[in-house]
């Protein structure tokens, strides 16, 4: 379903520049046709920076307190704008069109096996970069697509129990390590809260509103209801699926996870909603929300978070 609709966007895109280009052509008579090439195309990449701008001026509105060491000044401000604008245009525009996979195994596969689980809006080409950087490290990984993308993040535990119980069958591994991505990370937890944790050796979660995230309001899907974070005058109030998701876990499974998140996320706000208590969280300093999966040392700590898993394991 991702698939067509970021092709269909793709094309609609195309289109648009197409129309912007013979509006210039006929508008200003002599004009260089490669000129107006450049120049429509300009404006459509335009459009795309305000929509990146736009999200991260909405999550400044709910942002929590940014602690002193993670402070950004103009230069990483910088890289952490066009680090996310980069992101979101590789992930819209060519992974999650061109790149969805399902499983990859590498020659000689060392370590527990993983389970990707995307985000919403995704599909398993969001993971294309991070895939690369596994099987550099022989990592054996399989990617689950959520479906319906508008659904409740109820209806995705059968598909994440399905993959699990596939990759343990095809690897002979007992144990795997499951590596979510924001509401991937919640999927995760509702299918521990199902089937319990045997086959799960370590959950690593990178920008998961485990609190709920006020951007939530702005999207569309029973998904992004369960996800909300109210903001009132004296507190923030969690959506009552994510209320009854932590009353439901035995906080005992929070040792299993290991949160990544960024104190500049530009989705999940406040940031500080993918701290979860009981669980080891490991602080990024200047990335964005979609960057967190196309960070290499994001990725670093990914393989090394898998690496130790695999030795706990064994």
């Amino acid at each position: 379903m991702i698939v067509r609709i970021t092709r269909l966007l793709l094309l609609i895109q195309f289109l648009i520049a197409l129309g912007i280009y013979l509006v210039i052509v006929h508008s200003f008579h002599g004009i260089a046709a490669s000129f107006a090439a450049m120049l429509s195309l300009a404006i459509v990449v335009v459009v795309r920076l305000a929509i990146t701008t736009n999200n991260f001026l909405l999550a400044a509105r709910y942002s929590s307190e940014t602690p002193p060491d993670f402070r950004v000044g103009w230069r990483d401000a910088f890289r952490l704008f066009f680090g996310e604008f980069r992101a979101t245009m590789t992930a819209s525009s060519w992974t999650m069109p061109f790149h969805a996979f399902s499983r990859r195994k590498p020659a000689r596969p060392q370590g527990l096996p993983v389970l990707l689980v995307h985000g919403y809006g995704c599909n398993s080409g969001y993971w294309h970069s991070m895939s690369k950087a596994l099987l550099k490290a022989n990592i054996v990984h399989h990617a689950v697509d959520l479906v319906p993308i508008v659904g409740g993040i109820d209806e995705y535990v059968p598909l994440v129990h399905r993959a699990v119980e596939r990759l343990c069958e095809e690897t002979g591994q007992d144990k795997i390590v499951i590596l979510a991505h924001s509401m991937g990370g919640l999927a995760a937890r509702a299918y521990l809260r199902d089937h319990g944790a045997r086959h799960v050796s370590r959950v690593i979660t990178l920008g998961t509103p485990h609190h709920g995230t006020a951007l939530a309001h702005f999207g569309v899907g029973v998904n992004t209801h369960q996800m909300r974070w109210t903001a009132t005058e004296q507190e923030g109030i969690a959506s009552e699926w994510l209320r009854k998701l932590a009353a439901s876990e035995d906080p005992a499974v929070y040792r299993l996870f290991v949160s990544i998140y960024s104190h500049q996320d530009n989705i999940i706000s406040p940031q500080t909603s993918s701290h979860l208590e009981g669980a080891r969280n490991i602080e990024i300093h200047a990335v964005g929300h979609v960057a967190l999966g196309y960070d290499r040392r994001v990725q670093a700590q990914v393989i090394r978070e898998i690496r130790d898993a695999s030795r706990v394991a064994g």
